[in-house]
Order: C-alpha cells, then sequence, then structure tokens
C-alpha cells in the first residue's frame, strides 16, 4: 500500500536494534483518518470471508483494530496483557514475549466474548517475530473459533514472524512489508 508506505519513510524513525518508531502517527499519537484508510484495505483483503470478531492485543492495535471492525460491522476483543477485577469468570490465557518491550505478558480473553461461533481476524501493528500473533492464534483456536486470517500494519520481513506464522497455513495479508532498514540506510520494502 503505497501511502503506507510513504508515510512510514516521511515519519518512522528506525532506531538502534531493528526498532522502527512510527509513534507519531500509529502507536502513541494516532492519525484516525489514516487508520480508516488501513482498514479499508483490510476490508479488501478480507472481503471474500465472513468475520464477525476482530482480535488485537493490547495496546498498539487497537486503533486499527477498532477502524477495521467499523469497516466489518462486528465487535473488537482486545487481548489485555494484565487480569483486572473487572474480568470476571474463565478466560483464555497465553504467554507472550514482547519484542519492543522484552518481556513476556500473560495475555488474556474473557471466554465470553470468544468461541466456536466465531469467526476471526487478528489484526495487529507490528509483525516482527510473531510471539504476539503466535500468542493470539492459540488463544483463537483454545476457543475453538476459527482463524479467518491476519491483518498486520507493519510487517519485519527481515525477521521470522511472518514465515513462521504462514508455514503453519494461516493466511496474513500486511500493508507494509519491510525488507530492510537501518538508522543511515532507511527503509526498503519488499
Amino acid at each position: 500500500m503505497k501511502l503506507w508506505e510513504d508515510r512510514i519513510v516521511r515519519d518512522g524513525k528506525v532506531r538502534e536494534g531493528n526498532v522502527l518508531k512510527v509513534d507519531s502517527f500509529l502507536n502513541h499519537q494516532m492519525d484516525v483518518k489514516l487508520f480508516r484508510q488501513l482498514a479499508a484495505e483490510f476490508k479488501r483483503l478480507y472481503s471474500d470471508k465472513e468475520i464477525n470478531k476482530i482480535l488485537t492485543i493490547e495496546a498498539s492495535g487497537i486503533g486499527i483494530a477498532c477502524a477495521t471492525a467499523e469497516e466489518f460491522g462486528c465487535p473488537v476483543i482486545f487481548a489485555k496483557k494484565t487480569k483486572t477485577k473487572n474480568i470476571a469468570g474463565d478466560v483464555y490465557t497465553c504467554k507472550v514475549e514482547s519484542f519492543t518491550h522484552s518481556t513476556v505478558y500473560d495475555v488474556i480473553v474473557a471466554k465470553e466474548f470468544l468461541g466456536p461461533e466465531d469467526k476471526v481476524l487478528i489484526i495487529d501493528d507490528f509483525l516482527a517475530n510473531g510471539a504476539a500473533l503466535m500468542g493470539l492464534i492459540k488463544i483463537v483456536n483454545d476457543a475453538g473459533a476459527t482463524l479467518v486470517g491476519a491483518g498486520i500494519a507493519i510487517e519485519k520481513a527481515f525477521q521470522p514472524g511472518g514465515e513462521l506464522i504462514r508455514s503453519k497455513g494461516v493466511r496474513v495479508e500486511s500493508l507494509a512489508r519491510i525488507k530492510s532498514m537501518s538508522e543511515n540506510g532507511g527503509i526498503e520494502f519488499c
């Protein structure tokens, strides 16, 4: 998606350790108009599929997931990284390692919101090593729901996550696939 790649190049900042800072428009300050355009592209890509739930993980994927859910006319579930008092009852859970935060989280979704009747599209901001996506896939499978696929805003194609997920037969549609990036060399897309 050229518009999206142009925005990443213009406003993204490559930092040491394969970190791409996109906090001015994606995961701190959010460009909601742009999110609507990304959501419309996910709708186009998955228009042949029946989807009744969007699943994402706390926190940076929530904005894009909400815009995408609006396109599909369905609710968003976001997997929480901590259990709170207002999540009562049974939950699906898995451990997810965050590339950005170098932390392992216990991710949870209340069982009342996800079940065998659901057809789920996972939406997330980044795909790098694939840990978050694998965790969300596990939750979908544990719920007995149908995984339709995953929509990713930015995939770091030079890291193993995308290949790992696709090798398991999961449809992954990434709006920008980064082939390489460096502080001095900029960003090259696939």
